[in-house]
């Protein structure tokens, strides 16, 4: 059994294939199908997070009115009494299949391998300077273990804060080590 957890409206639901589902009104109109985006699959014991090449299709049933919630107010011996009322906007969804590539996404992991591959040596090189495990490191961590580091390293750690992570603490505690 096959299920997923996708995100509809800022709420998440978990959701198989066939399963019918009120949520919150969407923009899209009734018949339409649209892809959610998928945080998760998952079954069958194994499951994978923020799939890149798989989607959800849904399609929308209807849009029907939720159960009125009734609202009163009342203050005690003063005769004051109110009463509303509210009814939430829903629409009711039918989740059609669940896997499956994304339209176009033949082009895009061989765009995507072609970037990786460029990205490669430069980052490659990178790392043959930078602290070992400094991808991971706080930036107390950085600040306490920066005095033991050559220029070099401190350079490539600096370099790294600056194209990367941007951490004015880790910049700070980077640029006192390298004017020493």
């Amino acid at each position: 059994m096959s299920y997923a957890i996708i995100s509809l409206g800022g709420k998440q639901y978990r959701v198989r294939e066939g399963e019918r589902l009120l949520v919150d009104r969407l923009p899209t109109e009734e018949g339409k199908t649209f892809h959610p985006e998928v945080l998760m699959l998952g079954g069958d014991g194994t499951f994978e997070l923020s799939p890149k090449s798989a989607q959800v299709t849904v399609k929308v049933i209807g849009s029907p009115l939720g159960e009125k919630i009734r609202i009163g107010k009342y203050r005690p011996k003063s005769g004051y009494r109110r009463h509303t009322g509210f009814r939430a906007k829903l629409s009711q969804i039918e989740i059609q299949s669940i896997g499956g590539t994304k339209h176009g996404s033949t082009a895009a992991p061989k765009q995507e391998k072609e970037k990786e591959k460029d990205k490669a040596p430069a980052e490659a090189a990178a790392p043959a300077k930078l602290p070992g495990g400094y991808a991971d490191m706080t930036v107390k961590e950085i600040a306490e273990k920066a005095g033991n580091w050559s220029p070099e390293q401190v350079a490539a750690a600096l370099e790294y804060e600056q194209a990367h992570a941007k951490r004015k603490g880790a910049l700070a505690a980077l640029e006192s080590q390298e004017e020493k």
